[in-house]
């Protein structure tokens, strides 16, 4: 599918909503289990500050997927970490989305001085383990009972993408009290 990735703005909340609540309900790629709204949504990219959030659209359409570098940790020693996430719209799946997104996701976080990117996963989220490989993260490791769903302990894998080392200074933040 031929999209166009640009950064997100609080008019794509409502779409950015819908497609991460179908991620909630499938029960599939986060622990969340309360339905997010489009105010919420709209909130998170106001406060996504420098950290990239993106969306991929179809021309004159509305949002089918996107990523975001969320913080990693408070403490400034990890200033230039982010987590990634990544949500592709159900009807859009199996199409490069998601690897165009995070590979766009990668090269923002790259300009802005960031030197890795982690994510954490079910190792049973078959699309996930794929975009994954497919972009050149490293398995970290697995944590064993990291959660509940539903109920049921969820195991979480942890990967990580190192970024290319350009010398650029990277300005950490004042650790939060």
């Amino acid at each position: 599918m031929k999209v166009e990735i640009r950064a997100a703005r609080p008019a794509d909340a409502d779409a950015i909503a819908r497609i991460y609540n179908q991620g909630i309900e499938e029960r599939e790629a986060t622990f969340e289990t309360r339905l997010r709204t489009a105010k919420e949504i709209e909130g998170s990219i106001t406060e996504a500050g420098d950290r990239p959030f993106l969306v991929a659209h179809a021309r004159d359409r509305e949002p089918v997927g996107w990523a975001r570098l969320g913080e990693y940790s408070p403490r400034s020693c990890y200033a230039g970490i982010g987590e990634a996430s990544v949500y592709i719209d159900s009807a859009a799946r199996g199409q490069g989305l998601g690897r165009q997104l995070l590979e766009a996701l990668s090269h923002e976080a790259e300009l802005r001085g960031y030197w890795k990117i982690v994510g954490l996963l079910f190792p049973t989220n078959a699309a996930s383990l794929g975009l994954i490989r497919a972009c050149d993260f490293r398995e970290v490791g697995l944590h064993k009972r990291h959660g509940k769903l539903d109920g049921r302990w969820r195991d979480v894998m942890v990967v990580e993408l190192l970024l290319p080392d350009r010398k650029r200074v990277f300005t950490p933040r004042q650790e939060r009290a």
